[in-house]
């Protein structure tokens, strides 16, 4: 895919910066949006770097686009069309930073839930309305919530119709901040700044064991295996130790 109308896509030499760009739709997420989001999966998959993930014109997404979900049937609602996108983005090799201003609803909220941080503005608001229209949050959000916030709150949230706003969203940890709106995407920045520092080798094998769907240490020892002989490794830890001497 060469073209995006959903998405404004840069690529920089250490990370992607993806906006969502439907805003006549409120960012509502269509099967075009879909198909643009996996394009730039695809991409970092094939050269993985830390992603920015963000709205625009004060809304990050407004959940899918229930035109398109009134036509779907059973056999569409098992080939879990949201459900294996988000999937597909909280599986990318590198970590993934979603920049959060205004409303994230439904499949929008379920596809901030799918990155690995979330960074909030003051009038940010997450909430899952599906049961209102007759369905459930399939795309990710009865699993990933109350892995994220606890189980009490994912019920309030699922089965209450309770909105999470920005305060309660950093006080239950799933923010890892809250600042002003024309701040937001400078802040998230920061956090892929941090990044980038890193041995892109041992961040990457990090998020591997993080996701694991069965945490072992084994993973642990198994990754370790692999960095205690990369030669970034070797150089970060000589750094270090020079530093440490030129200190004493």
């Amino acid at each position: 895919m060469t073209e995006y109308t959903r998405l404004v896509v840069e690529e920089q030499p250490d990370r992607m910066v993806v906006r969502l760009n439907r805003p006549e739709a409120r960012n509502a997420i269509d099967f075009q949006f879909g198909l643009e989001l996996h394009d730039v999966c695809a991409r970092l998959e094939a050269d993985p770097k830390p992603m920015l993930l963000t709205g625009c014109d004060g809304y990050f997404a407004a959940g899918a686009d229930i035109a398109q979900l009134l036509g779907r049937g059973r056999h569409e609602a098992l080939a879990g069309i949201n459900c294996s996108l988000f999937e597909r983005v909280h599986r990318l090799p590198m970590p993934t930073v979603a920049a959060i201003d205004g409303f994230a609803l439904g499949g929008g909220a379920e596809l901030a839930y799918a990155c690995d941080l979330r960074v909030a503005s003051t009038r940010a608001v997450f909430a899952n309305p599906e049961a209102d229209l007759g369905i459930v949050a399939g795309a990710g959000a009865t699993w990933r919530l109350p892995e994220l916030v606890g189980m009490p709150l994912a019920k309030l949230v699922l089965l209450a119709g309770h909105r999470i706003e920005a305060r309660e969203a950093l006080e239950s940890r799933l923010v890892a901040a809250v600042v002003e709106p024309e701040v937001l995407e400078r802040t998230a920045m920061a956090y892929i700044d941090r990044m980038t520092k890193m041995s892109p080798i041992a961040l990457r094998l990090s998020k591997y064991v993080l996701d694991a769907d069965t945490v072992h240490p084994v993973a642990d020892l198994l990754a370790n295996a692999l960095l205690f002989e990369d030669d970034e490794k070797t150089a970060r830890m000589e750094a270090f130790l020079a530093r440490k001497a030129g200190r004493t």
